[in-house]
């Protein structure tokens, strides 16, 4: 059975794990991950969740995302997702993530990535993945209204798109 570490609302460690599938307590925390994969075009690399998949069966998604195990720190888990689902290694060591956003029992580490990827020599996940494909911000957007992917709230991707270049909320 898959473990998380168990966080307070600092974002510090408490020693503790928490196995998935189960409810967090009252002040207790958890760390999921995104990354974005972009191409020069400026397009997201986005992947159709499959079918059987218990959250958000068939609908669109970001590059990548994930919940981090037992032991990982927000980069190790970032890496580890982006090979488990995409067979894709890079190492992100030393970096951070380009925006934190917390939600009602943790905190997703958004990764904002630049990157040449050649769709056909990506290794899908057979249990998470059906199909990747890039997508414009404007694509995402539509496909939000239609149902058709994650109902992300449409600000955060046009930031997004727009951090991908930089960290900080301040123009270059």
């Amino acid at each position: 059975m898959e473990r998380w570490d168990i966080y307070t609302a600092d974002r510090v460690k408490t020693g503790r794990t928490w196995p998935r599938g189960t409810e967090l307590k009252d002040g207790d925390y958890r760390l999921t991950i995104h990354i974005c994969l972009f191409n020069k075009q400026g397009q997201m690399l986005i992947q159709q969740r499959q079918p059987f998949k218990e959250g958000w069966p068939n609908m669109w998604d970001l590059s990548v995302g994930g919940s981090a195990t037992a032991g990982d720190t927000s980069q190790t888990a970032a890496e580890r997702e982006l090979f488990e689902e995409l067979g894709l290694s890079l190492s992100f060591e030393g970096q951070r993530p380009h925006l934190t956003v917390p939600f009602e029992d943790g905190f997703d580490d958004y990764y904002l990535i630049e990157t040449e990827v050649d769709l056909t020599t990506l290794t899908l996940q057979e249990e998470e993945v059906q199909t990747v494909k890039w997508a414009t911000e404007d694509e995402i957007i539509t496909g939000i209204r239609e149902g058709i992917f994650i109902s992300y709230h449409e600000p955060l991707i046009r930031l997004l798109f727009i951090l991908r270049h930089q960290y900080g909320a301040h123009q270059k």
